[in-house]
């Protein structure tokens, strides 16, 4: 049905053109992104410059074109166009979990890595920001913590923006959309000489918002954000290369669209609340890197910096009584320096060395106001926790198909709490403890091995891999056992096929994984219902498939096709004799993901004041998915249709587009809390226009 729905619109479109062209003639697709063949495009997440086709792991790439034909503005919005990737709206920039194959963590540290242009990002609350003048995003499915570490056991999210010594001009991009939604992009590329290139580019958003507090008969997630980015690139010699990119995002966020779930009725009540809620957040990075090439190898170095400060404030028991109001102060330093010496030219051989180390301080305060008891306490949490790791990668071509890669690394890191405590009653203290909590440590040695052989214009891989996610201490808790928690492990073996077909017109890959999870760190609610923390479950599995398909663009015309499917279940969590998780799925994780993209570019020879035409539809869906540990809270499985039409005459851009034509209902996000259910609706049909202009 829903397959029928996209082909309809699609062939509507089509016609529509064809009454108006009286010619259509083919083009070479400058407008579109440059794929030539799709296996032959490296991975530049590899860290050795593997090309897609030959590299032994299931791998997504989000190009510049599938982000802007689908008006993709931010990583959520990626969702289901990467195999078994999602990444939730959860009703801020602070609740920002991403789940690939199964894996992922709704609060505390992510279990998915992300870096944007070699600088890391190990902090949750800074992978929601805008997107603007991205050049693609590569999206590793599996464990990659041989040449990552930390936080990448689902897999690794590497987005690249643009560099002005590939591009260079001036953008302008204005974006007005229904719901009070407007943006703004400019952009400036140029290389000032042969040496020096040199970019500015900058953004800002703003949003009435899509929901309504009956209380206060206001929208309640009202949003602005500006974003700005530079980068410098020196090349100072043919071997050495300098170059520095700094951005910075700052957003005023109003939030929490949440509302009673009435189980009898099965629906959501009016979102009704009187305290105002918000998140607020400012994110300063900067990555320095330097680039040295010798005859046989190469050196790069990365060193960057990295500041968050944010303001969470919620009415914790969302109703219009004055029961819980919490605020969250956070501030996190972060300084990281990764240093890699790889092989050059050796197709034999190819090998790399790294040592990367980190350092991150946390200063984090939560104020609670109890109304009903006039009860007012602060907890106060100064966290540091330092890093260091060495590793290697090599990988042997034994003969002219077979090749093997292997590789290891030693992670060491450890973590320190600082812990103030202090609660009043009408102004009288009741309670006042400083403690300084015994260092955690890590020790992890993370191994991972791949066999990959060549058939002709196909690969077939074979690989085992491996990462953690460090322990830690929880920022809430109300039972002394429930201040730390362990480390998790992730093993991960897989199977898989790359091929590319009809004159590499098509090319395809097939994903078979296990995954086993060994105490994985599952989120629960604290005894009161006011807050959440880790625990340990035993030991966990996710079984799965993906299937993805593109073409080379071919007549203007390309598509793609991108299926996930994951088994994922808790086998031992066994809380006391009335509390049993033993296999049930694991929340939050739907069963597959599915999305469908076509789009096809037109040139116009009898209509002067066009030169093409552009037209795109995307579907995507989402399968089953479980709220809560029990499973008697699930999603159905609901889809999302979208499309756009572009008009294109030389320089300048005017789209129409349209996201979730058919105003699906479904829910986004539902949680348990203080003897209530909550849930946030999905966000309605939006229709915009776009004008884009390029000197």
């Amino acid at each position: 049905m829903n397959m029928k729905i996209i082909l309809s619109l699609f062939l509507i479109l089509n016609s529509i053109v064809t009454i108006i062209a009286q010619e259509i003639i083919v083009t070479t697709d400058s407008l579109m992104i440059p794929e030539v063949e799709l296996g032959e495009i490296v991975i530049v997440a590899s860290k050795d410059k593997s090309k897609l086709k030959k590299l032994p792991a299931s791998v997504s790439l989000i190009s510049k074109s599938l982000i802007e034909s689908n008006e993709i503005n931010s990583l959520n919005q990626v969702s289901n166009f990467a195999a078994n990737f999602v990444m939730p709206d959860y009703g801020s920039k602070l609740t920002s979990p991403v789940y690939i194959r199964g894996v992922g963590s709704r609060i505390n540290s992510p279990s998915v890595g992300l870096y944007v242009d070699n600088v890391p990002f190990f902090e949750k609350a800074a992978f929601d920001f805008d997107f603007f003048d991205i050049e693609r995003i590569e999206i590793l499915r599996g464990p990659q913590g041989t040449l990552y570490g930390r936080n990448c056991m689902g897999g690794l999210i590497n987005i690249l923006t643009l560099s002005p010594e590939n591009y260079q001009g001036t953008n302008i991009h204005i974006t007005a959309a229904t719901y009070g939604n407007y943006k703004l992009n400019a952009s400036h590329y140029t290389k000032l000489n042969e040496k020096i290139a040199f970019s500015l580019s900058g953004n800002y958003q703003h949003g009435d918002g899509f929901y309504t507090n009956k209380y206060f008969n206001s929208k309640v997630d009202e949003f602005n954000s500006v974003g700005l980015r530079s980068k410098i690139i020196y090349n100072i010699s043919k071997k050495l290369t300098i170059e520095n990119i700094a951005s910075f995002d700052k957003s005023d966020q109003g939030g929490y669209p949440y509302a009673i779930f009435n189980d009898s009725l099965q629906k959501a009540e009016d979102i009704n609340y009187n305290q105002q809620s918000s998140y607020d957040r400012l994110l300063f990075s900067n990555g320095l890197k330097l680039k040295y090439s010798g005859n046989k190898w190469e050196l790069n170095n990365t060193f960057s910096y990295q500041f968050l400060d944010d303001v969470q404030k919620i009415d914790q028991d969302f109703s219009p009584d004055s029961l819980y109001f919490v605020q969250q102060f956070m501030n996190q330093n972060m300084i990281s320096d990764e240093l890699i010496v790889n092989s050059v030219g050796n197709e034999k051989y190819k090998w790399l060395f790294g040592a990367f180390g980190f350092m991150q301080v946390f200063d984090k305060a939560v104020e609670v106001d109890v109304h009903a008891s006039d009860i007012w306490y602060i907890k106060n949490y100064g966290l540091n926790v330092s890093s260091f790791a060495l590793f290697h990668q090599s990988t042997l071509n034994v003969t002219k198909n077979l090749s093997i890669t292997a590789g290891l690394r030693y992670d060491y890191e450890i973590s320190e709490l600082n812990y103030k405590y202090n609660m009043t009653r009408g102004g009288t203290e009741l309670a006042d403890t400083d403690t300084t909590y015994k260092k955690l440590k890590d020790y992890i040695l993370l191994p991972k091995i791949a066999l990959s052989y060549q058939i002709n214009k196909s690969t077939i891989y074979a690989s085992y891999t491996t990462g953690y996610k460090p322990g830690g201490f929880n920022s809430t808790f109300e039972e002394p056992e429930h201040l730390m928690f362990k480390n998790e492990m992730t093993y991960n073996f897989e199977l898989g096929l790359k091929t590319s077909m009809f004159n590499s017109f098509i090319y395809s890959e097939l994903a078979g994984f296990y995954t086993k999870l060994q105490d994985q760190q599952i989120y629960r609610t604290v005894p009161s219902g006011r807050g959440s923390y880790l625990d340990n479950a035993g030991l966990s599995e996710n079984t799965g498939v993906e299937v993805s398909v593109k073409n080379r663009s071919v007549k203007g015309f390309q598509g793609m096709i991108a299926y996930g499917y994951t088994h994922s279940r808790i086998l031992e969590y066994v809380k006391d004799s009335t509390t049993n998780y033993n296999d049930q799925f694991t929340p939050y994780i739907p069963r597959h993901t599915f999305a469908i993209q076509l789009s096809q570019l037109i040139k116009l020879n009898s209509i002067s004041f066009i030169d093409y035409f552009k037209m795109n539809a995307s579907y995507q869906q989402k399968g089953v998915t479980y709220w809560n540990l029990d499973n008697s809270y699930y999603e159905e499985t609901y889809g999302l249709l979208n499309a756009k039409i572009s008009f294109i005459k030389n320089k300048m851009q005017f789209d129409i587009w349209a996201k979730n034509i058919l105003n699906s209902e479904y829910r986004s996000f539902l949680f348990e809390a203080l003897g209530n259910t909550y849930v946030q609706m999905g966000k309605p049909m939006q229709i915009g226009v776009n004008i884009s202009l390029k000197f």
